[in-house]
């Protein structure tokens, strides 16, 4: 047994030297590494040409149909009167029946039965009923919100039409908008539209183009009434397969295509086999256990604590084998991508991503067999109950932080909003982050609120970053103390973690 158990921990390279076993998982973790590494490195080249294609048309979008988007800010995105109000709605339905003659993209309509171009919707959302005199104090207001849409159908040929044809049109649409703004009782105004493109850069990298639906809305705000209406676009994006297509030298694209399908194959065909063996390992591993646990039991008459037990399974072959999974479905959705049946690029990339992540997370693994780097390996093991124990204690002070910065601080302070941008402030604090913007963001909102902000502020910073933040790099230093101090010899000359951690089992 004690044989067995000195076999079963040596590294791959001692097995080898022992008894001629080959490493296999070893080669082929080591070729997958540079697999699935060049499979993330050919997407993310491919994703990111979308993700700037769509931002750049949303971008594009907002020059076109908000008026003197040009020269606002983002504490100007707003009108104040009601010409204003007017006038904005109106330049968005004149900008998108002028379109084709503006825009230096392609842009093409939606089409309605009788072949003219989709209109637009219009709906505005508002108080059922009610009446607001503020010179007598007085209202009375039906809490019911109702929504009223209505069609504006500029009846432009879907085959396009000039620039005078245009001008003809647009001097009588807005008119023909039978909309009432109640502005008492309006909360919203909101106009959508859907623009149909074509991405083209795709074929510089010998890739199919993807037809684009853009759904574009246009929302005025007016939830506060407070005399400011704020003006959005928000923009979502289909990804669709082009109906006729015809591309000169078609046979570099197909052959591109048929290339990279090739190459994700292949991948899915290392990491299935790479799950394979280290499932197996696992399974032996499992049996194994059992197997030492009669032993110890039959001859000592004492059982193996669980801790013992779970020696025997090698968690790095749980993160491989998660990551063999993550592998196969990402490269199933970017075959289909590729080949035009899907256009799940975010799906892809979290699949792809996580899974090299793990990956590379992974070598952490192998590179514990040299002596040199074994020290962090066994730190981060030893130290990692008690660090989990300390940061569920310090979250306890850090949520009671988040809650009071939130409901005192956020109606002052931008960056206390919201409750996550409350947590997300306080983190970048404790990091040393922006310390002085976040100081001096709540001056002049009043004594008491500036008094309390100066008392939360300089509390938080100093518990957090001279007093828990100290004790928690403590923690890990005092781990790593501890085990220079208790191995066998000096850091230096360090043995590998199999005849380290195991010592207890021989």
């Amino acid at each position: 047994m004690r044989s067995k158990l000195r076999f079963f921990f040596m590294s791959p390279c001692e097995k080898f030297r022992a008894r001629g076993r080959k490493p296999w998982k070893l080669g082929v973790q080591i070729l997958k590494i540079v697999m699935v590494t060049l499979q993330l490195m050919l997407f993310g080249l491919s994703n990111q040409q979308v993700v700037t294609f769509q931002e750049e048309s949303i971008d594009s979008f907002r020059h076109l149909f908000l008026k003197d988007y040009g020269s606002w800010n983002d504490e100007t995105f707003s009108v104040y009167t009601q010409k204003d109000l007017y006038e904005y709605m109106a330049f968005t339905l004149n900008q998108y029946v002028q379109l084709p003659c503006l825009s230096l993209a392609k842009y093409g309509y939606l089409s309605d039965n009788n072949g003219f171009v989709a209109p637009l919707n219009v709906c505005k959302s508002f108080y059922k009923a009610g009446t607001v005199d503020p010179s007598n104090e007085s209202f009375t207001i039906n809490a019911v919100i109702k929504k009223a849409c209505v069609d504006v159908f500029p009846l432009i040929p879907l085959n396009g039409t000039s620039i005078d044809e245009t001008k003809n049109v647009l001097v009588t649409l807005f008119d023909k908008v039978n909309l009432t703004l109640d502005l008492y009782r309006l909360i919203s105004v909101e106009i959508s539209f859907r623009l149909k493109t074509i991405n083209l850069q795709t074929v510089r990298n010998n890739e199919m183009p993807d037809c684009y639906l853009f759904s574009i809305s246009v929302t005025f705000d007016n939830k506060a009434h407070s005399g400011k209406v704020k003006i959005g676009l928000d923009s979502d994006a289909k990804i669709g397969e082009c109906r006729a297509t015809n591309v000169a030298n078609s046979s570099l694209v197909q052959k591109s295509t048929r290339y990279m399908m090739v190459f994700d194959g292949f991948v899915m065909t290392l990491c299935a086999v790479s799950f394979l063996l280290c499932t197996r390992s696992l399974i032996r591993s499992l049996k194994f256990s059992q197997e030492f646990v009669k032993f110890y039991t039959f001859h000592y008459n004492n059982p193996v604590s669980w801790a013992g037990r779970m020696e025997f399974v090698n968690g790095w072959y749980i993160l491989i084998t998660i990551s063999d999974i993550f592998t196969i479905i990402g490269s199933i959705v970017k075959i289909a991508i590729e080949s035009k049946r899907a256009t799940s690029y975010d799906i892809c990339s979290i699949f792809l991503g996580t899974s090299t992540l793990l990956v590379w997370v992974g070598v952490i693994k192998y590179m514990s067999y040299f002596k040199m780097y074994n020290i962090l390996v066994l730190t981060m093991r030893a130290a990692l109950p008690s660090v989990i124990r300390f940061c569920c204690c310090a979250g306890m002070i850090y949520l009671g932080y988040c809650f009071c910065g939130w409901v005192v601080l956020g109606p002052y302070h931008p960056k206390f909003r919201t409750l996550d941008m409350a947590s997300e402030c306080l983190f970048s604090l404790i990091n040393g982050d922006d310390m002085f913007a976040t100081f001096t963001e709540i001056n002049g909102k009043g004594y008491l609120v500036w008094l309390f902000s100066q008392v939360y502020l300089y509390t938080f910073i100093s518990l957090f970053i001279y007093m828990i933040l100290s004790v928690f790099i403590a923690l890990i230093t005092e781990t790593y103390e501890c085990i220079k101090v208790h191995q066998p010899t000096s850091v230096l000359s360090m043995q590998p973690s199999a005849h380290s951690s195991h010592l207890f089992l021989y």
